[in-house]
């Protein structure tokens, strides 16, 4: 993999906040309340440092592992961005990550949930997490249905050390035009219906959602979090498959 000129990545930075603004604006909204998410996964931690030296402060990791590792290696460089767990994560590797990342995107089940929020307690930490939700009900897709997300809402809120910050949701590729904004729009009105259910409303704040191919949608919709890899640090060498 070729490393990324620091020019042609601030170019992308760049781009992808200038398009960002646009959208935002296109909604009435304003784009500083639009946390731009740095995915960085599968690239070398030097990729995610030289971003961090760019002014791009959040980043986004799927794996623990790769999260946990790149972490360690920028911390002791003295660099400190705001880590975001953003893909599935298996309860077994929860005790892995405790207090590492901000903000954990992909709590999906009410088991991991309670996991998070015993490893947690026993650190005397608390996670920030959100509620991965699958509202268009796609069988390849993680996440809570509408109704098991109002189902489980009150129990996941009780749990010590867990702050529920809202929702995070994936939309499909999209087959035809609007399809991702139908998903996003859906996530939309339920991360509202469920600010009458009890919410809090101190902390009840964030929708992630939107990538590279869909985030203008996302943040018309009301995206308070996009996560953007490929728009930024070009296409991805993938591992090969175990």
């Amino acid at each position: 993999m070729n490393m990324y000129s620091p020019e042609k990545m601030k170019e992308n930075i760049e781009r992808v906040r200038e398009q960002i603004a646009d959208a935002a604006r296109e909604a009435g909204r304003d784009p500083k309340e639009i946390t731009l998410i740095g995915v960085s996964k599968f690239f070398p931690a030097e990729y995610a440092a030289q971003a961090f030296s760019l002014g791009l402060t959040d980043l986004g990791e799927n794996r623990p592992e790769e999260l946990h590792a790149k972490k360690e290696t920028l911390d002791q460089e003295g660099i400190h961005p705001n880590w975001h767990l953003i893909g599935t994560i298996q309860s077994r590797k929860v005790r892995m990550i405790a207090g590492d990342p901000y903000l954990i995107h992909s709590v999906d089940t009410l088991s991991l949930a309670q996991e998070i929020s015993k490893r947690y307690t026993a650190k005397e930490l608390t996670a920030r997490i959100l509620l991965e939700v699958n509202v268009s009900g796609e069988e390849s897709k993680h996440g809570f249905s509408s109704e098991e997300t109002k189902e489980n809402f009150e129990t996941i809120m009780s749990l010590p050390s867990i702050q529920v910050c809202g929702l995070m949701t994936m939309a499909p590729i999209q087959q035809r035009e609007g399809e991702a904004r139908e998903v996003f729009e859906k996530t939309r009105v339920l991360f509202d219906e469920l600010k009458t259910l009890g919410a809090d409303s101190s902390s009840w704040k964030y929708l992630s959602m939107g990538m590279s191919g869909d985030y203008k949608d996302a943040i018309i919709c009301g995206a308070t979090h996009v996560r953007i890899g490929t728009a930024i640090f070009g296409k991805r060498d993938y591992p090969d498959p175990v």
